[in-house]
């Protein structure tokens, strides 16, 4: 349970990181609460829509060399900013956004061990 927490805490941290950095992600409503509430989304959106969109666009992925990833990303990213108050400009600000995400999302989660254990390096 403290494990899920810390990965929701380290998940918003990222999305507040990446629509500070990106100009097309904004978020309609002030507060941390909208963050919050966009980390579970995109959590349940990751773990659930995601597989399948991976796997019906398994062939272009292939066919792509895993670059139709990124737009499989940027969908995501955009499935979550229709259900909350995430806002995107437009698909390259959503696939942008979707890149710097896993970049932020990448580093914030390896500081982290399956126990709920900060990493000290």
């Amino acid at each position: 349970m403290r494990f899920l927490l810390i990965r929701w805490l380290l998940s918003a941290l990222a999305l507040w990181l990446t629509t500070a950095l990106v100009p097309g992600l904004s978020f309609s409503q002030p507060g941390i609460v909208p963050i919050l509430i966009t980390a579970v989304v995109m959590g349940l959106v990751n773990a659930v829509v995601r597989p399948v969109m991976v796997l019906l666009t398994l062939p272009l992925t292939v066919l792509t060399l895993g670059l139709f990833l990124l737009v499989v990303n940027a969908l995501s990213l955009a499935i979550v900013a229709t259900l909350t108050p995430l806002q995107i400009a437009g698909f390259f600000s959503a696939v942008f956004g979707a890149i710097i995400l896993s970049i932020f999302n990448g580093v914030l989660m390896s500081t982290v061990k399956p126990e709920g254990k900060i990493v000290r390096r």
